[in-house]
Parts: C-alpha cells; structure tokens; sequence
C-alpha cells in the first residue's frame, strides 16, 4: 500500500475545481445523472487507478474498480467505472484522467525498464530517483512502485548519499566519510564515484554502497568484478543515462541497482473517459 492521506486528495481536486464549475452550471445541467467509464486507447500497463477511484468518490460518486495499479489491461478493458450527477462528473474527471495517464506512463516505462534488466540479471533492481518533477513526488513514486522499482530515495533526510558536489567543501575526504559514519550508525552510506579509481577508494574507505555514475559498461563490469571480490557485501548501483534501451547492457555488468530518473519524462498513457448521460 502506498498511503495517501485525505488532505493530499483534496489538494488535487481542488487544484482544478477551487470554487465552483461555471460552465456545468451555467447550462443547467448540474443535477443530471451520469455514468463515467474509463479504459485505455490501447494495451498497457494502468497505474493512478486507485487514486483516480478516490478522486471521484471524493466528488460523491459512486464507484467501481475494476483493476489494480500495475496491472496490464488491453485497450477499451474498463478499469474503472462511476455513477453520479453531471456536476460530480465534470468537477473530477479530468483530474481522474491526469493522475491516471501520468502514472501509467511511469508505470510502464519502469516495467519495461524491469523486465529488460531482469532477462540477463534476474536480481537486479530498478530504483527510481527523487528527480520527479516538483509537487508530485507521492504519484511518480507511487506509479514506479506499481511498475515494479524501489525508491531509491525518498528525500535528504532518509539516507546518506555523497556526491562530489558534497566532496567539493571537503578538504579531508576520508576523515568526513569516517566522521559521517560514526554521525548516523544506523545508516548506510552511499558515495557516488565517476571513476573507476575513486569507486575503488570509497569501497576501501568501507562504503556500503558505491554508486557508479556514467560509467561506461566495460568498466562497470570490470569495477563490479574487481570490488566484489574484495567487497562481496558491497552494493553497487549504475547511475546516469540508463533507460529501458540500454537497462539489459547495464544490468549485464552484474550491478545490484540500475538508478534512474528516465522513467518520470515521457508520453503518458492515453486513458478513454467516457460519458454518457443515464436517462
């Protein structure tokens, strides 16, 4: 379960609808009983299903799921259906409709990402980054979730992850990595290295994760076989540029972690809203 509390429901809806709908009513329209169906244009992974489920019943409208966040569904395959008056419908739909494409789109670019990856390293992860657009953190996580990555991290204060713009304010490198260690012993420290020298360094400075950041593949292997040899408990990411074109060659290196903000920019996933007055 990815919890999204009530107020972040609000939030969202009222974003569209911060007062009223002055076209529904000013047609006349409002009290008028419809039925909205959702399904998509064509076959895929859906995702913001559940959320788009709570948007509406937030509207007072019934309804009914028909599918989970990161299930595949074929084109015109209903995911979603609800009942209610003209002015419930107009007041959420198109929001309903932007959380769902939005997230489907995520979603199945991290599938695609995954399954790639999987075919010649069956245990490597896809993790996904905090470089989401801002103000939507809670539906891109909770859409790459659906799609089958971790978090890589949430946010600053959930993990230790030293980049070189950390290391440029350090003139004892080793002696700050050794002090941050004994600051938060109940984390593990990850530093991003660009180099197969500096990778090597940090391992020996007793990283838990080093976390290779545009390596190219020959050398990412290569640094993966050197240091798991000396480091077998060392967790290795590859970071930078990797996408669902080259996930197979990166995860082909034997890294643990393919980190990737990719999947966040691309086309969303079409979504069909259908509207039909019931009389």
């Amino acid at each position: 379960m990815f919890y999204l509390s009530d107020a972040f429901i609000d939030n969202v809806l009222t974003e569209d609808i911060p007062l009223n709908d002055c076209t529904t009513e000013s047609l006349g329209i409002s009290k008028e009983p419809g039925r909205l169906r959702c399904y998509p244009k064509k076959d895929g992974v859906v995702s913001g299903v559940t959320m788009a489920a709570r948007l509406l019943e937030k509207a007072g409208m019934k309804v009914l799921l028909q599918a989970e966040d990161g299930e595949i569904r074929k084109a015109r395959e209903v995911v979603l259906e609800a009942t209610g008056k003209a002015d419930q419908i107009h007041a959420v739909y198109k929001t309903a409709q932007n959380v769902m494409e939005y997230s489907s789109g995520i979603s199945g670019r991290v599938r695609a990402m995954v399954e790639a990856a999987r075919k010649v390293n069956p245990n490597v992860m896809v993790a996904v980054t905090r470089k989401h657009f801002p103000g939507t953190k809670k539906i891109s996580l909770s859409a790459a979730l659906a799609g089958g990555a971790i978090v890589h991290r949430a946010g600053l204060s959930e993990s230790i992850l030293i980049f070189d713009q950390h290391r440029v304010f350090s003139q004892d490198f080793e002696e700050d990595f050794r002090r941050a260690k004994i600051h938060e012993p109940e984390k593990k420290l990850a530093v991003e290295a660009d180099n197969y020298e500096d990778a090597m360094k940090f391992a020996e400075y007793g990283a838990d994760i080093v976390q290779c950041e545009r390596f190219d593949f020959p050398t990412l292997a290569k640094f993966v076989t050197e240091a798991k040899k000396c480091f077998p408990n060392l967790v290795i990411n590859a970071a930078g540029g990797i996408n669902a074109d080259n996930a197979a060659e990166a995860a082909a290196t034997g890294v643990d972690v393919l980190v990737t903000s990719w999947v966040y920019f691309g086309k969303p996933f079409d979504i069909k809203m259908e509207i039909t007055a019931c009389r």
